[in-house]
């Protein structure tokens, strides 16, 4: 069984509000993430390493949503001075961050006994340390204010074991702990802290990535017999965003159709 979904229509769940995404270039979450907010009424500023990339994506934001460019901003989140850098520029272009969306990540597949150092420290740095860095970055201006929200983007391989995976999983384990006590520091400035944790996301990177064995082998253990687009992904962040989640914190929550 594969279901097409619909793309759905925006319902203002950010309307006046502001929203920073890291890791936006492309045609990943994070690209599809900043779209959805501004259809869902947030002014959203963009960021990514990648500066071509960077252009083109909020172009194309403008071109399929009928607005302006979102703002944007080249920051490597493995290094404080930019990811600091980043937070002056959110701050003098949205005024305040509202939602703060932590979208970097990388991954890659290799075995443990082939592993190297530098392999393992870089998964870590821009998975796991890049989350630690920018909430550090954007919380104090929240509780300056006594409310934003932060959505992390987790996996399930934080809970699943895969093969050739032991960096990438340890490093999404490592985010969704760091979301769950973080969170308890933040409920006490009324600022929410949650996460996503998808199984399974087609965009084009990831089929450049992965072998279309492994793919299908993947996309056949889910419910629905295919895998997640990347909005329906971006449904759930911006959901934990809005102040329909005004209950929410400390969360991890499942983006998946596997079966029980």
């Amino acid at each position: 069984m594969s279901l097409t979904p619909t793309y759905p229509p925006g319902r203002d769940l950010l309307a006046g509000k502001t929203v920073l995404v890291t890791a936006a270039a492309g045609t990943g979450i994070g690209y599809a993430v900043a779209k959805r907010a501004v259809e869902e009424g947030a002014r959203v500023m963009i960021s990514d390493w990648h500066e071509r990339r960077l252009g083109e994506a909020a172009g194309r934001i403008a071109d399929e949503t009928g607005s302006e460019p979102p703002a944007t901003f080249v920051c490597d989140v493995t290094d404080q001075a930019q990811v600091d850098a980043l937070r002056d520029a959110a701050g003098a272009e949205l005024g305040a961050v509202d939602v703060l969306i932590n979208n970097a990540g990388l991954g890659g597949e290799t075995v443990v006994i082939d592993m190297t150092d530098d392999e393992w420290h870089r998964v870590l740095d821009v998975t796991l340390n890049s989350v630690f860095r920018m909430t550090r970055a954007f919380l104090p201006g929240m509780y300056a204010r006594k409310g934003g929200a932060i959505v992390n983007n987790a996996s399930v391989l934080g809970w699943r074991a895969q093969k050739g995976q032991a960096h990438y999983a340890a490093a999404k384990a490592g985010v969704m702990a760091f979301t769950r006590c973080s969170a308890l520091e933040a409920a006490e400035h009324g600022v929410r802290i949650n996460a996503v944790a998808p199984s399974i996301a087609m965009h084009a990177f990831l089929a450049k990535v992965t072998s279309e064995e492994l793919l299908a082998e993947l996309s056949a253990r889910e419910a629905f017999g295919r895998p997640a687009e990347v909005w329906e992904v971006a449904n759930v962040m911006l959901f934990l965003a809005s102040d329909l989640a005004s209950y929410m914190t400390g969360e991890v929550v499942p983006v998946s159709s596997q079966r029980a």
